[in-house]
């Protein structure tokens, strides 16, 4: 194992290999292309409770696996519905059937 990796994991069924420890993407991506012969990318899913609105379009993504959400947040433009201001957060509490002291429009 290079310096810096801690653990390496391959699940077939995926096609995705998990690569933990001290080490910047872009060298395991070159070095995975280099040694495997085979496309290799990162991976462009995360867990959908990182993410503020993961069923807004850009996010959800039909090919994910179960609980995962495409990864949004590192780039502005590909979903901006993803990252609400704070404004939007109050106006959506305020008419939240969460919230106990929320508004209701009849």
């Amino acid at each position: 194992m290079p310096a810096g990796v801690s653990s390496v994991e391959v699940d077939p069924k995926q096609n995705k290999v998990t690569v933990s420890g001290q080490v910047e993407a872009p060298e395991v991506v070159k070095r995975l292309r280099r040694r495997a012969g085979k496309k290799a990318e990162p991976w462009p899913y995360v867990p959908y409770e990182v993410v503020p609105h993961p069923y807004a379009p850009g996010a959800y993504d039909k090919k994910a696996p179960p609980g995962y959400v495409r990864n949004v947040l590192d780039d502005p433009d590909k979903a901006p519905l993803v990252r609400a201001s704070s404004m939007e957060e109050r106006y959506t509490a305020a008419f939240s059937d969460e919230n106990p002291n929320s508004c209701a429009v009849m």
